[in-house]
Formats: C-alpha cells, structure tokens, sequence
C-alpha cells in the first residue's frame, strides 16, 4: 500500500494546522493511502551546522527526531509538510527540521510527490507557501497541487472548521496526491524514472 508522511510544524497538536492535516488524513484513507502524522513543532531541533557529518555516516550529526524519521520518508510515497504562518515565513522549527532531513539523507527523493501546507489567521501564506515547496522542487519531487493554494484560514482549529473552501482545497489536494502517487507507480513501471544528470557544479573559483 502506497503511503503518505504529514509532517505537522504547529506546536499546537490539535490546532488549525492539524486541522488541515487531518482533512487530508480522511481524504487518503478514502482514497486507500496509508498515512503518518508526526508532529514536529513542539520538538527541540536545532539547525544544520555545516560540519559535513551526514557525508561520511550517512546521517545528521545531531540523533535526534531528523534521524528517526529519515527511514519513514525515505519508505514514503508522498510528504505533506504542514506550518503555520510566523512573521511571513514558516516556523522556524520546521526549516531546522527541513533542512536538515534533506540535506542529510543520500537516498533519491526524485519523484516522491510533495505538497506544502500552511495555515494562517490573515496574511503571509503565500510566501510560507513558496519557502516550503523549495525543498521539493531542489530534490526532483513533483509538486501536487489543488484548486487553491494549499492554505487554510483562521485563528483557532474551530475557525478552521468553517472555512470551507480551505478544507475543500485540502480534500482536493489529497486526491491529487493519491492520483499522482499511483500514475508514477505505474510509469516507473512501465518507463522506468527518468534519467537524473549529475556532476555540474556550478562553481566561479577564479572569478570567471
């Protein structure tokens, strides 16, 4: 059974965010996706520090929850990252948690398929929405989309609960995700994954 991870960055665990998650969650089992929510905004996780680390033992230097839920992306078909809007921007311990996931797991990510998710009370959710999808499209994961950009309104999860069109958004969304999850199934079946070129580098060491 092909199976979704929802990451979930609100340090509330039944707040507005959650509520979005959970739209999702009832969409999937619908849909006969297998579904993860971890909770991640009430974690203590630091920020990458560049040592290089994960480049000679295959993991963060730091063994915390990044490194537990490396296996679990690495075995998904799909990743939800779900966050709240602070000052126009994610929350902060989602990008620590997002950066560091990345960029310390080896394993292909190509073709897994990503969506963002974010929640806020009035403003900034577009630019959150932007900063979250850069980590799919840097690692050859589609992107899945909706009827709007995945976003829901309100200041507590019972405002979120009337906002009909973002649950409707959030309905959708999954649906889509199970769609393409399935039609990449079968074209790496039938086709096999498209060929990834590495080895450029862009790098300008003597200015030029």
């Amino acid at each position: 059974m092909s199976k979704v991870l929802l990451l979930n960055g609100s340090p509330h665990k039944n707040g507005c965010t959650a509520t979005a998650l959970e739209e999702m969650v009832r969409t999937f089992a619908a849909e006969g996706i297998e579904t993860e929510v971890i909770q991640i905004g009430m974690q203590d996780i630091r920020g990458c520090i560049s040592c290089g680390t994960c480049e000679t033992k295959g993991k963060c230097v730091f063994d915390d929850l990044v490194n537990e839920v490396a296996p679990k992306f690495e075995a998904a078909d799909g990743l939800v990252v779900g966050s709240p809007v602070y000052y126009g921007s994610p929350n902060g311990t989602i990008l620590s948690f997002l950066d560091r996931l990345f960029y310390s797991t080896s394993f292909s990510k190509q073709m897994k398929v990503g969506a963002a998710v974010v929640s806020c009370r009035r403003g900034g959710n577009t630019a959150t929405f932007d900063v979250l999808n850069k980590y799919f499209t840097i690692s050859g994961m589609p992107v899945a989309s909706s009827t709007y950009w995945n976003q829901v309104h309100g200041f507590t999860a019972e405002d979120v609960r009337k906002d009909a069109e973002g649950l409707q958004t959030m309905r959708n969304l999954a649906r889509n995700m199970a769609f393409l999850i399935r039609a990449i199934a079968d074209g790496r079946e039938k086709y096999g994954l498209p060929e990834v070129e590495r080895g450029a580098f862009t790098s300008f060491p003597d200015g030029k």
